[in-house]
């Protein structure tokens, strides 16, 4: 069954997030280090992560995609999170990473995303996966670089400028 989806890779375990685990996904989403980009610095109110939690699993059981916690051997520890959520009203919902600081540079984020560009191009059939990164996160622009993405569009709103990566299903 999708609820129970679960990516693998030979050092980490993708499992979507649940409601019980509204208090890791919270700490995450709230961490100065990961809140920085993906939520413009705000630190979002504990209603946000909750109804983020039930679209997670609704977007699971009719869609098969989701966000997954990323926990890594041994101890299967949560160090971050990866997967697919809908932005900026575009077609299909994007890939979506963020690692808590202690846990960078480790290649968990690269893993990670592989895994679920391998799951969305070979079971959901995606022709192609984008990422919008905001254009001062050099980081994750050089990331989306190493996942093979390519630069296809730039929107700039107020003072925000976003980047988007594209990679293709190759395969199809």
């Amino acid at each position: 069954m999708l609820a129970h989806l679960v990516l693998t890779t030979q050092r980490l375990k993708l499992q979507p997030f649940r409601k019980q685990d509204f208090t890791i996904l919270h700490q995450m989403f709230t961490d100065p280090f990961v809140r920085k980009y993906l939520w413009d610095d705000d630190e979002i109110a504990q209603e946000e992560s909750k109804s983020i939690l039930d679209q997670n699993e609704l977007d699971l059981k009719q869609d098969g995609w989701a966000l997954w916690k990323i926990l890594a051997k041994p101890e299967w520890e949560p160090v971050g999170f990866a997967g697919l959520w809908p932005f900026f009203e575009e077609p299909q919902p994007q890939l979506l990473y963020g690692l808590l600081p202690l846990f960078c540079g480790k290649g968990y984020a690269t893993d990670a995303a592989k895994a679920v560009v391998h799951y969305a191009f070979r079971h959901l059939k995606f022709s192609y996966i984008d990422a919008a990164v905001d254009e001062p996160n050099i980081r994750s622009i050089r990331f989306n670089n190493r996942l093979g993405m390519l630069p296809i569009k730039r929107i700039s709103k107020d003072v925000n400028t976003t980047l988007f990566h594209r990679i293709l299903n190759t395969d199809q």
